[in-house]
């Protein structure tokens, strides 16, 4: 019997700053990653067509991600996070995470974690965060939370495709929105998972995952629905300015909705 076909990342270097000692603190240290993924479908009915494939982009685009927007204690840690977003492409069927550590002994110290399909995505399944719309100051509620922004209101430029302006606005006021709460910012499914495991509020940023879904206009109210829609939401919280109603949810739309308090 055929073995499954894989594809790998080995030996790409990046120094961060990680580590639980004090030493490690206020400094970096070269990360070592080996990334192995077993493909779900061989790739021989590829036609040599490369959106057929599991992208070797995939595999540096997760270690990048997985070291962007925050600093890990527990390589274990940035390791799961980098196979969550693997295994959320259809085409992964198991994956293997290796992380070193190069500059903390007389060799390489790290770990290698083996997920496959479905295990990983496991755990987020069972957390319903709430979604909020953040169109006023309110206070943001304890636990997992995914904010989306408001519109930043502002002239856009014009011409070329205005949905992905707008939508690269939105990202703008997502920012800007997370740097004036303090809170982190999340673009991707997995780094809503995470969040949401792990009982956090985030700003989402929705440019990276509604550009390619031409369906789902660049509006902030559709897109909260449809954010609590794709997270199974618990429930929605509207901060709207003092006399305006929340919006009305779509016919057959079944999760709850209500203002935002404070």
């Amino acid at each position: 019997m055929d073995k499954p076909d894989r594809i790998h990342l080995r030996d790409y270097v990046i120094p961060a700053e990680i580590g639980a000692f004090q030493s490690e603190r206020g400094r970096l240290q070269r990360l070592r990653f080996t990334v192995e993924t077993e493909l779900a479908r061989p790739v021989v009915g590829a036609d040599d067509h490369v959106d057929r494939i599991l992208s070797y982009d995939v595999l540096t685009a997760a270690v990048q991600d997985g070291l962007a927007d925050r600093r890990y204690d527990l390589l274990e840690t940035l390791a799961e996070r980098i196979a969550a977003q693997i295994l959320d492409h259809p085409m992964a069927a198991e994956v293997s995470v290796t992380i070193e550590k190069l500059d903390r002994g007389p060799g390489a110290l790290g770990v290698t974690l083996v997920r496959r399909q479905g295990r990983v995505a496991a755990a987020a399944e069972t957390v319903r965060p709430r979604v909020m719309f953040w169109g006023r100051e309110a206070a943001v509620p304890q636990g997992a939370v995914a904010i989306v922004p408001d519109a930043p209101h502002l002239p856009l430029p014009q011409g070329g495709d205005g949905r992905r302006i707008a939508l690269l606005a939105l990202d703008q006021a997502a920012w800007a929105l997370a740097g004036q709460l303090g809170l982190g910012i999340a673009d991707s499914r997995t780094e809503l998972d995470w969040a949401a495991a792990n009982g956090l509020a985030v700003v989402w940023a929705p440019a990276r995952m509604i550009a390619d879904t031409p369906n789902v206009p660049a509006n902030p109210h559709e897109l909260t629905f449809w954010l609590a829609d794709r997270l199974d939401a618990e429930a929605i919280l509207w901060a709207m300015p003092e006399g305006i109603p929340h919006p009305p949810a779509p016919a057959g739309f079944r999760i709850p909705s209500d203002r935002a308090p404070g």
